[in-house]
């Protein structure tokens, strides 16, 4: 009989949530634990005719599977770090980030595309994506597309647009690197907070010796230090996945985090970003959103919600 300890871990379906989730996983297993995995079906999996910035809730992708943290029906639960609103509910925290991805945008596609055309036509429900697309090729076009990443291949071959807009982790993770037309330069394209890194949520109920152990086997320091500071701008800004908010770090050779984050206006007229380092991942982030702030990104926060 093993005496290995059983733990549950909770994941959306899509193939790419599940690929996160065994990733984690192998990990615990190669560490002495029996890991069970939990599939479900969230809010955001289940809404896919309007964009995820109209559905109205900050955990779109994360509620249901807090409920069940909560209740204890799962130990854990795996995220894209993405996807996890700034601030968590009372009694749950991050308990690892693993090794991060590279986090940049893509643009996929079964043709050679060019940016500059005003015939082309790209698919994403992201208001960030779409706010930096006005921004730097304003001649494309975008038309909303929802679904996990299969799905949006395969509305891609419809006809109805030209390419897709990606994040680069999900694309390399579901082996769809040949489709890879354009990489969209990082210091231009700032990905939102998160992107590219695996999180572990759990609730205060898992014991502490549980939360230790996962913790030792699971989290990259280097990833967590870049993704906390990304975080507490997020916080600071007061955004979530519906706003075209965002950060980026990355750690200098010197351990400084050089953090770079910023808002964009839906239109694309109006982009404030600012760089900042520091040695203290959520003082910077704090630092650096109040300078956004202060540096136009107040109003356009304020015209986004009126």
């Amino acid at each position: 009989m093993s005496s290995r300890t059983a733990i549950k871990i909770g994941t959306r379906k899509s193939k790419l949530a599940m690929w996160q989730a065994n990733y984690i996983a192998d990990l615990l297993d190669a560490g002495g634990f029996q890991p069970v995995l939990i599939p479900i079906e969230t809010k955001g999996d289940k809404i896919l005719n309007v964009s995820v910035s109209k559905i109205g809730s900050k955990g779109v992708f994360t509620e249901e599977l807090e409920k069940m943290l909560h209740t204890g029906e799962i130990d854990i639960a795996v995220h894209s770090a993405k996807d996890l609103q700034s601030t968590l509910p009372d009694g749950f925290e991050v308990l690892a980030v693993c090794e991060r991805a590279q986090a940049q945008d893509v643009i996929i596609s079964d043709q050679e595309l060019d940016l500059q055309s005003s015939e082309t036509i790209l698919g994403t429900s992201s208001t960030r994506r779409i706010a930096l697309l006005k921004h730097y090729f304003p001649r494309i076009k975008t038309v909303d597309v929802r679904g996990n990443l299969q799905t949006r291949i395969d509305k891609l071959r419809t006809g109805s647009m030209h390419g897709l807009v990606l994040a680069y982790a999900g694309v390399n993770r579901m082996s769809y690197d040949s489709l890879i037309k354009h990489w969209l330069d990082l210091d231009k394209f700032v990905p939102p907070v998160g992107q590219g890194a695996i999180a572990v949520e759990n609730h205060e109920r898992l014991p502490d010796a549980a939360k230790t152990k996962i913790r030792s086997i699971a989290n990259h320091l280097p990833t967590e230090q870049r993704v906390l500071a990304e975080r507490a701008f997020l916080k600071g800004m007061d955004g979530g996945c519906s706003v075209p908010v965002f950060g980026h770090a990355e750690l200098e050779l010197d351990g400084q985090i050089r953090l770079t984050g910023g808002v964009v206006s839906l239109d694309g007229r109006k982009l404030v970003r600012r760089t900042m380092y520091g040695s203290s991942a959520t003082e910077l982030g704090s630092a650096l959103a109040k300078e956004v702030l202060k540096s136009g990104g107040a109003e356009i926060l304020v015209a986004l919600r009126t």
